[in-house]
């Protein structure tokens, strides 16, 4: 049985959405497929996420100089925990689903502070003698992003930051398989919108069978 850990980074609902439209079909199909697993919404806008800030930095310095716990600010020790309870929960899943909207070349910068709280030395990756090594390699990810125009291919490739970023950081965790399902061109070519969400479902269904 494995725990999956679905997250999602777009304030739309899901009708308004072609990301997390295709997200959910592939939820349906996983649970389909894999009863057994636990599945778990992490939706992080609708969560207290932390940005590593002075307090962060505050209250990772006085531990690491051999300070207790309790010497911490309020606002350090509530910063400081909420990011170890966001990576000992990233740490403690088995799969990953990032569901997002393509903005700005990238993704949501929500989904970058997320990334800042589960990118930690010592927990989710180490620095060797050899250079830095990940630490998750049991896990394995998906990400499924939808995207206005064509960034795969032609002139806009260059400028795709999302997907390549995440796989990326995903990979420098020790993460060895990522896997993409990437709907695009939908405001681009609105005449084929229907029918390029259909075929990134299609996709969805298919990965899931086998995630």
């Amino acid at each position: 049985m494995a725990k999956i850990l679905y997250i999602t980074v777009n304030p739309k609902p899901v009708n308004e959405s072609f990301s997390l439209t295709i997200g959910e079909a592939f939820l349906k199909t996983y649970q389909e497929e894999h009863p057994n697993d636990t599945i778990l919404k992490l939706d992080l806008y609708n969560i207290d996420l932390p940005y590593i800030d002075t307090d962060v930095f505050k209250g990772w310095g006085k531990l690491q100089n051999g300070n207790e716990f309790h010497h911490l600010s309020a606002d350090e020790q509530m910063k400081v925990s909420k990011i170890n309870d966001l990576t000992d929960q990233f740490i403690e899943a088995d799969k990953y689903v990032f569901v997002t909207p393509f903005w700005n070349f990238s993704f949501p910068p929500k989904l970058k502070a997320y990334i800042d709280t589960i990118a930690i030395a010592g927990k989710t990756f180490k620095y060797t003698e050899e250079g830095p090594v990940g630490l998750l390699t049991d896990k394995k990810a998906l990400h499924i992003q939808a995207r206005g125009g064509v960034y795969s291919e032609g002139p806009a490739k260059e400028m795709e930051f999302g997907d390549r970023y995440l796989h990326a950081v995903l990979g420098f965790l020790g993460i060895p398989s990522v896997e993409s399902v990437i709907a695009e061109g939908m405001a681009q070519m609105p005449e084929k919108a229907e029918e390029i969400k259909s075929k990134a479902i299609d996709k969805a269904h298919k990965v899931a069978l086998d995630f």
